[in-house]
């Protein structure tokens, strides 16, 4: 494995599937090809989208432009790209967010140490309307963000956020790259890949790290829709579902999420509370919010535990 900056090479794959996001995937490229030093290679993989594929050829033609072969969405997406590069690493950025100066250097720097195979990167929410004053920062992976709970400072992970992320390419190749069981299909806001891929590169290579670096700072876009309460109802649900798939793909019991809920939740519950007897007017909604995004998180997952049961129910009883 490579262990120092000079001799790790690194490529980004950006994927995207809506003329909607055009300015925000125009804004993602040109901040990935300004980072120093430069990538050996931008692939930006089109999910099922001929007429994007075009107009990018058009704007970008620097970039290596692939369309998606794998299932449509962003797992699929990303496999598809990671078939293509070449490099030591592979960096991940969503298409609706920007890196800033830095953020890769500090990805590959993380690499000095053999034992780290992936690394996630700080993720500051860009909110198109202010963020909401019910919006708890405990929920900011709602939206893609970092959330209380991550390390302050340079530590081990058990898994990256998606939207900014990195691994050693050859890991990620050998584990079968991501779920296609999992993650995005257009708007549906499922996820969790990015966990269960981390999950499973660790199992099958012990001892290994995934890594926080915390230099490795992007912006990601919230747009107004995202900030609406029906969002983050829709967003908890999904995200217990998500879990409940990773649970069944991995076989690893999910610490980090019990140590999310028995520990971060319940504090600040109590500090949003305590604010509102101090006079702040959202301290009972974000209260409220919170409590309510565990709720709906909790049952999405006890949903999806049901459902997963089920469906391997019926396989296992049905005639061959």
């Amino acid at each position: 494995m490579p262990t120092d900056l000079a001799t790790t090479s690194a490529s980004v794959i950006i994927c995207c599937y809506t003329h909607e996001r055009w300015d925000d995937l125009q804004t993602a490229i040109a901040s990935v090809l300004a980072q120093s030093p430069e990538p050996e290679e931008v692939v930006v993989v089109v999910d099922h989208n001929p007429g994007l594929l075009e107009r990018l050829r058009e704007a970008f033609p620097e970039v290596t432009l692939t369309p998606n072969v794998g299932a449509p969405g962003l797992s699929g997406a990303r496999n598809t790209g990671l078939k293509l590069v070449g490099s030591d690493v592979v960096a991940f950025l969503d298409d609706d967010a920007r890196a800033e100066a830095g953020w890769l250097a500090a990805h590959v720097a993380a690499y000095d140490d053999a034992r780290v195979i992936g690394v996630g990167g700080r993720l500051d929410p860009l909110w198109e309307t202010g963020r909401p004053g019910w919006f708890p920062h405990d929920f900011d992976w709602v939206v893609g963000c970092t959330h209380t709970g991550v390390p302050a400072r340079a530590a081990p992970i058990r898994n990256p956020i998606g939207a900014n992320m990195s691994f050693r390419t050859e890991v990620l190749r050998e584990v079968g790259g991501f779920s296609e069981d999992l993650g995005r299909v257009g708007t549906r806001p499922l996820g969790c890949e990015e966990t269960e891929a981390s999950i499973r590169a660790v199992q099958r290579n012990p001892g290994s790290l995934v890594w926080y670096a915390p230099g490795a700072v992007v912006e990601h876009r919230v747009t107004a829709q995202r900030s609406t309460w029906e969002y983050f109802q829709r967003r908890c649900w999904a995200e217990g579902l998500s879990k409940a798939s990773v649970r069944r793909l991995s076989q690893e019991p999910l610490g980090t999420e019990r140590a999310y809920v028995t520990r971060i939740l319940p504090r600040a519950v109590v500090s949003a509370i305590r604010r509102a007897v101090g006079g702040d007017r959202q301290g009972l909604p974000r209260a409220a919010a919170i409590v309510a995004g565990f709720t709906l998180t909790s049952l999405g997952y006890l949903a999806g535990l049901f459902h997963l049961r089920l469906g391997r129910n019926r396989k296992e009883s049905s005639p061959t």
